[in-house]
């Protein structure tokens, strides 16, 4: 694509989204790396929230969750998921469409190790999505799940990172008199290469 240069330029769009995020950790005030993560129920109504995304890998990217709450079963059901990256600072945003797996290993484990004490013991005590009768409740969670499990908890088994492989990559740029730039990288599958195009604003 001749016209592509810039912060559009590269042929990797991976490389070009780290760029960005790299570039937008020094301007966003709070989370940079804050997603709107899409996913779909069961009767097909869709549902998204904030998360936050934790690797860039060379060809997917990963965020960690709780497995049975709402967004883990419903990735779960359909291995698939949508989010967003907007940087207000920036004028951009990154939009992401794929197939996703688990990570619910040795990086996982890791990632989990790295958190803060007090993360790790709320992993273990929340019941994330189920109805909470009050937060006295969920603190009498926490103080038990502390005695049973002391300063070094390990991972629970239905806590873990997603793997999300994109199909589709959209770069969106804000231009002026609201003609923005906008290249959608697209493929068949996982292996497939990577089409550019240029869309309308």
């Amino acid at each position: 694509m001749t016209d592509r240069q810039g912060i559009f330029a590269g042929d990797d769009p991976f490389a070009i989204t780290r760029a960005w995020l790299a570039e937008a950790t020094r301007t966003e005030p709070n989370d940079p790396d804050a997603i709107a993560l899409a996913t779909v129920d069961p009767e097909g109504l869709p549902n998204v929230r904030m998360v936050l995304l934790r690797e860039i890998e060379a060809d997917a990217f990963v965020f960690y969750t709780n497995y049975d709450s709402a967004k883990g079963a419903e990735i779960s059901a359909t291995g698939k998921a949508a989010f967003v990256l907007h940087w207000k600072t920036l004028r951009r945003q990154v939009r992401v469409r794929g197939v996703t797996e688990r990570e619910d290993g040795v990086k996982a484990d890791a990632y989990f190790a790295s958190r803060a004490l007090q993360s790790r013991l709320g992993a273990w005590a929340s019941r994330q999505s189920r109805p909470l009768e009050s937060r006295r409740s969920l603190m009498a969670e926490v103080a038990l799940v502390t005695a049973q499990k002391g300063v070094s908890p390990d991972r629970p088994p239905f806590w873990g990172g997603v793997r999300l492989r994109p199909l589709e990559i959209e770069f969106w740029a804000d231009g002026a008199f609201r003609l923005h730039d906008r290249f959608r990288w697209r493929r068949d599958n996982v292996d497939g290469a990577w089409e550019v195009v240029r869309l309308y604003p």
